[in-house]
Formats: C-alpha cells, sequence, structure tokens
C-alpha cells in the first residue's frame, strides 16, 4: 500500500533523512523505532506533506504523492495520529471527532465504532478537548484519526508521556484497529509492547534505515534494542 523508496529531506542546510526505504502492506502493523532525533518524525512529515521531499519517492497503491499537499495524500486513505495529539482543544470530544468524518460507501468508522473503541470518550462526549487527561487526548486523536476511514493509520510517538495502565489501553485498542483490518505504521519506544502484535520493525539511525525485520527476528537479535534504541 505504502511504500518509501530513497527518501531524503532537510531543513534548511541540515539534512535529516539520507535515502529512507519503508513500505507498509494492507493490514499489516509496521514500527519505526529509533532513539531521539533519529529522523522519525521527519519521516512521518514527509510521507504526509508537511515537508518537502529533497529526493527519493513516495507511492501509495502504485501513485506517486512524493510532495503533494497533505489534503490530497490523506485522500489516498493515510489518517494521522500526531506527535502531541493537537485535538481541537475549544470543541467537545463530540465535534472533535465528527470535523473529520468521511463517509465514502460502507464507512467502518463512525461515532457508534469509535465509540465502542473508546468507551471513555462517550462518556466525555460533551466535555472540551482542553478539559480531557492525556490519555483521553490520544484516544481522542486515534478517534479522529479514524473518523477519516483511512486505509493506513500512522500514529507518531503514541504513548509518549502516559501513564503505564493507559499506555496498556492503547495498545489493546491498536490491537482492536489491526483486528479491523487496518494498516498501521507506529512510532514509539516501548518495543516489547509493540512486537506484541507488529509484523515488522524498522529501526532508523541517524537519518538512514539500519535495520528491518519481523517481530520473531526481532526476537531473536536482542542486541538491536541496545545498539538502536537504548539511550
Amino acid at each position: 500500500m505504502l511504500v518509501v523508496e530513497g527518501l531524503e529531506a532537510a531543513y534548511g542546510q541540515s539534512r535529516i533523512l539520507f535515502g529512507v526505504d519503508l513500505s507498509v502492506a494492507a493490514g499489516e502493523v509496521v514500527t519505526l523505532l529509533g532513539r531521539n532525533g533519529m529522523g522519525k518524525t521527519t519521516t512521518v512529515k514527509s510521507i504526509f506533506g508537511l515537508l518537502k521531499p529533497t529526493g527519493g519517492r513516495i507511492t501509495i497503491d502504485g501513485d506517486d504523492v512524493t510532495g503533494r499537499p497533505p489534503h490530497i495524500i490523506a485522500r489516498h486513505g493515510l489518517g494521522l495520529v500526531p506527535e502531541g495529539r493537537q485535538i481541537f482543544p475549544t470543541l467537545t470530544v463530540e465535534e472533535n471527532l465528527v470535523a473529520t468524518h468521511r463517509n465514502e460507501g460502507s464507512a467502518r468508522w463512525t461515532l457508534s465504532s469509535v465509540y465502542s473503541l473508546f468507551p471513555r470518550l462517550q462518556e466525555r462526549r460533551r466535555n472540551m478537548g482542553n478539559q480531557l487527561s492525556g490519555g483521553e487526548q490520544q484516544m481522542l486523536a486515534i478517534g479522529r484519526a479514524l473518523m477519516t476511514n483511512p486505509r493506513l493509520v500512522v500514529l507518531d510517538e503514541a504513548t509518549e508521556g502516559l501513564a503505564p495502565l493507559i499506555r496498556e489501553e492503547i495498545w489493546d485498542c491498536l490491537k482492536a484497529i489491526k483486528s479491523a483490518g487496518e494498516a498501521i505504521l507506529v512510532i514509539d519506544k516501548n518495543v516489547d509492547a509493540l512486537a506484541r502484535f507488529a509484523d515488522r520493525h524498522v529501526v532508523i539511525e541517524k537519518g538512514r534505515i539500519a535495520w528491518q525485520g519481523s517481530t520473531a527476528e526481532l526476537r531473536a537479535t536482542p542486541d538491536i534494542k541496545d545498539r538502536f534504541l537504548h539511550v
């Protein structure tokens, strides 16, 4: 579905990505791992057109979307849960969800299905976004992305700053999203939790892909975490 080939990106004169390759197939869960500052968020911004690549190619179902505007890329079926959540603070939970709803044909994700996935959001549906806890805001950010009815959901720092119990809730929800047939690209530091449901893993180091492999291969190569993920 999503194929990134030789992706290069920079902020001004500072080059960040040096030929990044990664792919996500339909229904697959892929992780993008690495220490802070290695290029994970830059990769996501480049995929979504929030940062224009300086080289390489990004295709969705064979269509070249490299450097296209974000709204065009979103229409190809990509939904983003951004770093920092970025919900609408002065809209209610329900208004946040309705604002991004895209209903084309028989939509899988509706208010009802999002509330089934996140019962707490239904309980707080009349609360403003800025009245939610960090965990509730993350649930809302995921629900908002799902309301676009994407075929690929991308989560940048999926559980950053959340309490352990809330992290487990987020992991369980991602498993449910996978079971519903969604493809997922997820960035997070909790490798062991990700390995419980992810299919493949991509490790980025200083703007280059340092390692790729399946969950079985990751578990069989324990030094990967020490070499590329631990601070």
